[in-house]
């Protein structure tokens, strides 16, 4: 059992679970690390949200670390960063820094470590430039597209409300990004500590997310794109409303069940490292199958975004986590509108209905 910073009590991980195998039965406490496989040390960093921790990792590289993923931007963070790395990583220096994709729990502080250390961040090039833009909206009101967006999918007074306080809130726990930056691209291999390792790039969560994954160990980094015991949020936005993110979500777990070996150690961003990345993809492809058939059920009658929730969440949703779900909702949405299956109409007040035909 172990006791997160803000007081929460974890479970200790298991060993197996349903048809997935976690070979590591304790978890790094935090300032710390554990060897996951040659020349690979998983660490935990504590995240402010919800989901408490994240998992990042240091591959040796060198006559250094190559850091995958960082962790939200703030003290506590970077006192552990710097912990780890005198402690765990014998002092060495870090030599890259390398984000899986632009979300702040993963690119937090990278501008930080690039900037103690001197060195370069790798990233796609897609969530470089989306992450920029979002930390522009910093101190910025509300646009008026966003609150038409939420309206649309039946957001009351309050909840638009909610909204325009928490507007631009992502630069927060986002440190200065470096101007310029190493392209990661899919299907690219990079030499990391005399192996190579091969970009993967998976779609839905993040336009351009990129995993790692070294043959040679048989191990997969994956950031959010396969977790073992949640699943990734796939969201639609103001920016992009017609987007269809879940299809690209969908067709990235069959892309990936095709591509990677059974018996790849896989290394999430969230829970633990575990093996049965086949039986996991088919959770992921098959719970989201279900629940567009369960949403197509409920919209024989016309139904608004916020009225979706029963069919794809087992939580109850609260003013913390609606606008997410509100996104995900949306998501399922315009995939069934994609597929023919559903009509979406506009009333007098702005608001979106959806249908089955």
């Amino acid at each position: 059992m172990t006791v997160t910073l803000d007081g929460q009590v974890e479970a200790a991980a298991p060993l197996e679970r349903d048809g997935l195998k976690y070979p590591f039965p304790a978890r790094p406490e935090q300032g710390a690390a554990i060897k996951v496989a040659p020349g690979i040390l998983w660490v935990r960093m504590p995240l402010p949200f919800q989901l408490n921790h994240i998992n990042v990792w240091m591959i040796e590289d060198g006559e250094g670390w190559a850091i995958v993923d960082t962790g939200v931007s703030g003290d506590t963070t970077r006192k552990l960063w710097e912990q780890v790395i005198a402690n765990n990583g014998g002092g060495k220096p870090v030599t890259r820094v390398i984000v899986t994709h632009l979300h702040p729990d993963h690119v937090g502080l990278a501008g930080w470590l690039v900037e103690k250390y001197g060195v370069q961040l790798y990233m796609s090039r897609t969530d470089y430039l989306l992450c920029r833009t979002l930390v522009m909206d910093t101190g910025l009101e509300a646009p008026e597209e966003g609150v038409d967006f939420y309206k649309a999918a039946g957001f009351t007074d309050e909840m638009l409300e909610v909204y325009r306080k928490r507007f631009g809130g992502f630069g927060s726990g986002v440190y200065r990004l470096p101007q310029s930056f190493r392209r990661l691209q899919d299907g690219e291999e990079l030499m990391i500590g005399g192996r190579w390792w091969r970009i993967v790039v998976g779609r839905g969560h993040a336009p351009e997310h990129a995993c790692l994954w070294c043959p040679e160990l048989k191990v997969f980094i994956a950031g959010d794109q396969i977790l073992p015991r949640i699943t990734s949020n796939v969201s639609v936005f103001p920016t992009e409303p017609d987007a269809d993110p879940l299809d690209d979500w969908i067709s990235s777990c069959h892309h990936l069940r095709e591509l990677i070996p059974e018996e790849t150690l896989i290394l999430p961003a969230h829970n633990e490292p575990f093996y049965g990345v086949h039986t996991r993809l088919t959770q992921l492809i098959d719970g989201h199958e279900e629940s567009l058939q369960k949403l197509l059920d409920l919209c024989a009658t016309p139904k608004r975004a916020v009225d979706c929730f029963p069919a794809l969440f087992r939580a109850r949703i609260t003013a913390g986590n609606y606008g997410m779900a509100t996104g995900e909702s949306i998501a399922h949405l315009n995939c069934l509108i994609a597929r023919g299956k559903i009509k979406r109409t506009r009333d007098a007040n702005g608001i979106d209905w959806y249908r089955k035909i």
